[in-house]
C-alpha cells in the first residue's frame, strides 16, 4: 500500500519502526541487565544516575531501597517491558558506552535509511520521539552500519522531555517545540495506541506494519498502513 502526504515534519518511532524490536529485546536489553549491578555500585554518585535511583525508589515507594533492590525492580521492569523512564536513563547510559566502545551497532531495517537521507534532502525535518531515553537515541542514529546519521535528525524526544507516548499532550508538546503546526506533523509508528494519540494532538499518523513485528497484527482502525517507508511518499516542497 502507498500513502501521500504533504507535510513539514517526520517524527520517527524506533522499535517495530525503523528498527527491529527483537534487536532490541534480545541484544541491547541483555547488555544493560548485564551492567547495571556495577553501573548501580560504582556510579552512584554520578548525578544522572543518582537522579534515576532517586526515581526507582520514589516509584516503588521504597525511599531506602540498596543497590542490590533497585537492580532487582529494574530487572523486574525489563521483563514487563515497562516503559519507566528511570529504566531508560540508565539503559541509555550503558548502551551509548557501549556504542562508543564498538561493543554495539545499531540495526535499521534496509528501506528506512535511504528514504531518510532522501526526505532530509527534500527539506523535511525529522525528529526521533522513542520510550527509548534521548542519550540511546543519539547513540542509536551515530553509530549504525551506515556510519553516523545524526544529522538527518533535527531533534530527540523521549517520555522525559515530550512526555509518555500515549498522552496527546506529549504531541502537542512536539510541536511546539519544533514549531511546527499540527497538521504538518507526520507521525510513524508501530503501535496503534501512539497513533490514536498523535492523531487526537491534530498530527498526521501512518502505522507502520513489519512482519515479525509485536504489534504486526493489531488492529491499527482507519490509520493508513505502510510495510515499508518506501511505501510512504511525502509531497514535493516548494523551494520558495
Amino acid at each position: 500500500m502507498s500513502v501521500r502526504f504533504d507535510v513539514d515534519a517526520v517524527v520517527l518511532d524506533i522499535e517495530g519502526t525503523t528498527s527491529a524490536t527483537g534487536f532490541v529485546v534480545d541484544v541491547l536489553y541483555p547488555y544493560a541487565r548485564d551492567r547495571f549491578g556495577a553501573l548501580l555500585a560504582s556510579r552512584g554518585g554520578e548525578p544522572q544516575v543518582a537522579r534515576a535511583i532517586a526515581q526507582v525508589r520514589a516509584e516503588i515507594g521504597e525511599p531506602g531501597a540498596d543497590a542490590a533492590r533497585v537492580e532487582q525492580v529494574l530487572g523486574e521492569w525489563i521483563d514487563e517491558d515497562r516503559k519507566a523512564t528511570p529504566l531508560k536513563t540508565l539503559q541509555g547510559i550503558l548502551w551509548a558506552e557501549g556504542f562508543a566502545r564498538g561493543e554495539l551497532v545499531s540495526h535499521f531495517y534496509p528501506d528506512v535509511i535511504p528514504v531518510l537521507r532522501r526526505w532530509h534532502s527534500d527539506g523535511v525535518r525529522l525528529y526521533v520521539y522513542s520510550s527509548g531515553s534521548v542519550a540511546a537515541q543519539r547513540a542509536w542514529f551515530a553509530h549504525s552500519a551506515e556510519g553516523d546519521l545524526l544529522g538527518l535528525v533535527s531533534g530527540l524526544y523521549d517520555t522525559e522531555n515530550a512526555g509518555p507516548k500515549l498522552e496527546p499532550d506529549s504531541y502537542r508538546a512536539i510541536a511546539a517545540s519544533t514549531g511546527t503546526g499540527h497538521g504538518r506533523l507526520l507521525f510513524l509508528s508501530d503501535r496503534p495506541g501512539e497513533l490514536d494519540a498523535a492523531r487526537a494532538a491534530g498530527w498526521r499518523a501512518v502505522g507502520v506494519r513489519r512482519a515479525g513485528e509485536p504489534y504486526a497484527d493489531a488492529e491499527f482502525g482507519d490509520h493508513p498502513l505502510a510495510s515499508a517507508f518506501s511505501e510512504i511518499t511525502l509531497a514535493a516542497r516548494s523551494s520558495s
